[in-house]
């Protein structure tokens, strides 16, 4: 087992609630690193076989932060930013929530001048919510976690990860549900959000 694969699943020393990284002081360190992202509930229609578990958990997704060495981004910016951001600036926030549509009830929409796609700020809140209960996640620092990512890839069972995945089964079927939201987004009107509030 890799090094920083063995980090972050064989043993991590903790798996954080949306909650507990929310409060203060933070607990997630301003460092480069990599994330790893387990889940009470699964989504419908993920595949779960070869996964990895840990505390009847399942990983489902990795992600680094920075992507390269030019981004000023950080674990802590990342991961605030899955926990509490949308599904314009989050891709697994974006990806639970079209896997969840049915679920919840908010699909994806256009939103302000028509140019971002969220779930608009009632259903953004219902994510938040189902994250609480379902997401818990825990990293690891590295340097230049870009140079580890796709080894993870390879040795790991990542069905929400998509980008640098193609091996994986799930990550055509997954683009294309993606792609699917995206369209039925743009024939939609721009959602009207002036009486919607959202608390985090």
């Amino acid at each position: 087992m890799h090094s920083v694969e063995k980090d972050l699943l064989a043993n991590p020393p903790f798996l954080y609630s949306r909650s507990e990284i929310l409060s203060k002081p933070y607990p997630v360190p301003k460092e480069r690193g990599l994330y790893a992202w387990f889940f009470k509930e699964i989504p419908p229609g993920v595949p779960t076989d070869g996964c990895s578990t840990k505390d009847e958990l399942t990983l489902l997704y990795v992600g680094i932060s920075p992507k390269n060495l030019e981004s000023t981004q950080n674990l802590r910016n990342r991961i605030r930013t899955h926990y509490m951001g949308n599904a314009e600036g989050s891709t697994l926030r974006r990806t639970l929530g079209v896997l969840l549509e049915e679920q919840c009830g908010f699909p994806l929409r256009r939103v302000g001048s028509g140019k971002r796609m969220t779930f608009t700020h009632l259903g953004e809140q219902w994510l938040d919510d189902w994250m609480e209960a379902n997401a818990f996640v825990t990293w690891v620092t590295h340097s230049a976690p870009w140079e580890t990512e796709a080894e993870l890839f390879k040795s790991l069972s990542l069905p929400l990860n998509i980008r640098d995945n193609d091996h994986h089964p799930f990550a055509k079927q997954l683009s294309d549900i993606r792609k699917e939201a995206q369209r039925k987004a743009k024939e939609m009107p721009v959602a009207d959000e002036s009486s919607e509030t959202r608390s985090n």
